[in-house]
């Protein structure tokens, strides 16, 4: 019964966090006045019921806040107004699902400490530096992903000037506004070994979500006061706006930068806009090779939230089965080991863009074949649908 119950308990965890994420990203979406009262009522609608014969009250999700604390902890987020608000109230909110945990900000290529809770001091981690090269952390800095490993992979720096959690189990995640990637986060269970990955991601996309709302507002706002003149639109994409994007790090500058760093992943956005400044006729070569070029601004938006979204639902797959990654791989039957999560996933892609300019490409199925079979269909097997 036990064992029973802690399955339910595992399959209501992953079901709670792709509904509460749908519901963020319809909510960002629509753009709409009364946005962050929106997002929170769809996430408390969206919560589902919880199986169990006994009462709901007794029977919190293991290891992690009930619905409701989780519900409350994005509320607070969302009450922010300005970025240092929000910020500060994911430290809060998270410190509820870890012992320790840290901000740092990733700015020219180095991360320095910004605030954290649990370590005795909320500026205990100010302008420490944060090595890149280090396990878990190099991971998350170059694909994006929540990563979880041992204090020791955090660099000995690290450990003498924090201490060791008491399981010696720490977690590394990305903080993401657009396609910057702003801060990394860094949590452990401390002495009480409290430690709770989906928890922690939830409210960490809940914040990257709502930074953006917060600014989206603001430029609304400024452009309807007359502040900011109407951008002439020309075929550019739009995400290559992104160096306008507010930084709420904008004033924090690392005091120590490494002489050697390992190379950041570029924007798609800085991409283009880097071969265009080398390329004879700048315009014409970037709509050239820019397979977008000849959509709509809007389509070609929906293409680009498309393709991250089946990134980032390729790379949860990998993260969490990364021992069936290997094997399946090495005796080319991927598709079988991992059909349950693929098929889950896939489901979950379609529903959101399955109707939308984006659908045609297929993104979700791309992202399979590029990440997970390493361009090698025959590593998927011979059930796997083509």
């Amino acid at each position: 019964m036990k064992e029973r119950n802690e399955k339910q308990n595992d399959a209501r965890q992953i079901e709670m966090r792709q509904i509460i994420e749908q519901a963020v990203a319809q909510a960002l979406q629509s753009q709409m006045p009364q946005l962050q009262s929106q997002i929170v009522r769809q996430v408390l609608d969206s919560l589902p019921t919880p199986v169990s014969e006994a009462p709901a009250a007794a029977q919190p999700l293991s290891g992690t806040p009930d619905s409701i604390n989780l519900a409350r902890a994005v509320s607070n987020i969302h009450a922010g107004s300005t970025q240092k608000e929000i910020l500060r109230a994911l430290l809060d909110a998270a410190s509820g699902c870890c012992s320790r945990i840290a901000l740092f900000v990733v700015k020219g290529g180095a991360a320095s400490g910004w605030q954290s809770r649990g370590f005795g001091d909320d500026e205990a981690v100010k302008d420490f530096p944060l090595d890149l090269h280090a396990g878990p952390v190099a991971h998350t800095y170059q694909n994006r992903v929540a990563t979880p490993g041992n204090i020791a992979e955090m660099g000995g720096r690290f450990a003498e000037q924090f201490g060791r959690p008491a399981n010696e189990q720490v977690l590394v995640l990305p903080l993401a506004l657009k396609e910057k990637l702003a801060a990394l986060v860094y949590a452990d269970g401390g002495d009480s070994g409290k430690l709770d990955q989906d928890a922690l991601e939830l409210l960490v996309i809940a914040t990257s979500a709502w930074l953006e709302v917060t600014s989206l507002r603001k430029q609304a706002a400024a452009k309807e006061d007359g502040v900011v003149t109407s951008r002439v639109e020309s075929a550019a994409p739009p995400m290559q706006a992104v160096s306008s994007f507010s930084d709420p790090f904008a004033a924090h500058a690392p005091k120590h930068v490494p002489a050697s760093l390992p190379a950041e992943p570029k924007p798609a956005a800085e991409v283009v806009e880097v071969a265009s400044a080398h390329a004879a006729g700048a315009a014409a070569p970037a709509a050239a090779t820019d397979p977008l070029a000849g959509l709509s601004p809007e389509d070609a938006d929906v293409h680009r939230k498309a393709q991250r979204f089946a990134r980032l639902l390729v790379d949860e797959i990998k993260l969490y089965n990364q021992a069936k990654v290997a094997e399946g791989r090495r005796h080319k039957d991927l598709y079988d080991r991992l059909k349950e999560d693929i098929d889950k996933s896939r489901g979950t892609f379609q529903k959101r863009y399955g109707n939308t300019a984006a659908a045609s490409a297929d993104y979700f199925q791309q992202e399979l074949l590029r990440s997970l079979a390493e361009d090698d269909i025959s590593i998927m097997g011979s059930n796997f649908r083509r």
